[in-house]
């Protein structure tokens, strides 16, 4: 409804009923359509209609709440169901016969792109303290002045309740918030309230996600790029937020990676060009570089020559490609060095001399560079 109403793309239809959940599955089932319990317990039922899946829920209201779960009861009243949602924003609805229904005051808050929370906003941030982190994520998303002072002043004054959040919903959550068009200067004021050091344990750079923000490539709205750039310079960074927020392993392992490349392209000491440029891209994929690169933009180092710039460019579109060490260790074996822990040796000194003539790939030369890593023969 929300997404509708401001031309966004619309990503789901949930449905609010006054049926009970095993009336709601009665009925879908009489329809012969799909209908799976998926949180019973809180009266919801995804009912799957041409495959494409509906969240049907029964009207309810708080019974209690802890900050973090709650207990409800079924209802029929659409207005009492209204007002325990989280913002006026998200408790619109629609009739079938195209009927807005709006019982909090929405309308006029999406009008002025504003997220409020409905009625007292320490209320609602005590019944599920994620709300501090989504009133952020709203604002990011869907507001285009300045936040909420009330709801601010609110989250400031809850910000111990994040301490009871699982790490995975505040896992989802910043990632969300960091991937909206409104990321950083909401993030900005998230760092500056204190609670993002609450949540993550680490000083953020708010100014990296800013110009990385900035940047017109469509890499630039990646979420997992912009916590780099908001939270990662050196691998501690990375172990940190992997505890925290319980990132997945490949998303510690991308971390680690942009972590060390720009370690990496900080200790360079000249500009780098097209060679030095295409040897990282051969040890750590060209978009990881052009990630890391983004990271570090506006930063003594590295600098790039204007080879270096365009080479990057070509590597990470794919206009060029990323070379390939042509040798293995059936080479070296046809060249005369027993099965063991020499070839490996030999394949590691053939890599360093390919990498320092820029990975030439003609038959010739690389049999000149196999040559030269061979071990010397006993000449007695």
């Amino acid at each position: 409804m929300r997404n509708a109403l401001v031309g966004a793309e619309v990503h789901e239809v949930d449905v609010a009923t006054t049926a009970v959940p095993a009336e709601t599955v009665r009925r879908a089932r009489r329809a012969k359509l799909k209908a799976v319990p998926t949180g019973i317990e809180h009266g919801t039922v995804t009912v799957v209609v041409a495959g494409t899946p509906f969240e049907v829920t029964t009207l309810r209201h708080d019974v209690v709440t802890d900050g973090r779960h709650a207990k409800v009861r079924f209802g029929r009243d659409f207005a009492e169901d209204a007002a325990r949602r989280d913002f006026t924003i998200n408790a619109l609805s629609l009739s079938r016969d195209g009927t807005v229904h709006d019982t909090t005051g929405g309308l006029a808050d999406l009008a002025a792109r504003r997220v409020r929370f409905i009625g007292d906003p320490t209320t609602r941030i005590r019944e599920d303290y994620l709300r501090t982190l989504r009133f952020f994520r709203f604002h990011a998303q869907y507001a285009t002045g300045p936040i909420d002072v009330a709801g601010l002043h609110a989250a400031i004054r809850e910000r111990a309740g994040l301490a009871r959040l699982s790490r995975e919903r505040l896992r989802a959550e910043l990632l969300k918030l960091v991937a909206a068009p409104g990321a950083a200067a909401t993030v900005a004021e998230l760092s500056h309230a204190g609670l993002l050091l609450a949540v993550t344990g680490a000083v953020a750079e708010p100014g990296r996600l800013t110009a990385l923000a900035g940047r017109s490539d469509t890499h630039a709205h990646d979420p997992m790029l912009r916590l780099a750039a908001l939270l990662v310079r050196v691998r501690e960074d990375a172990d940190n937020l992997r505890e925290r927020l319980r990132l997945t392993n490949a998303e510690y392992a991308r971390l680690l990676d942009l972590a060390a490349l720009q370690s990496r392209l900080r200790s360079t000491d000249g500009p780098l060009d097209r060679r030095a440029i295409r040897r990282l891209a051969v040890d750590h994929g060209a978009q990881p570089v052009a990630d890391a690169a983004a990271l570090l933009a506006g930063c003594a180092r590295p600098a790039l020559t204007a080879g270096g710039t365009a080479a990057l460019a070509a590597l990470a579109a794919g206009t060029e490609a990323v070379p390939s060490f042509p040798l293995g260790g059936a080479d070296v074996i046809n060249a005369g060095v027993p099965p063991g822990a020499g070839v490996g040796r030999v394949l590691a000194r053939a890599r360093g001399l390919w990498l320092d003539a820029d990975c030439p790939l003609d038959a010739e030369t690389i049999a000149d560079l196999l040559t030269q890593s061979l071990p010397a023969r006993d000449s007695h």
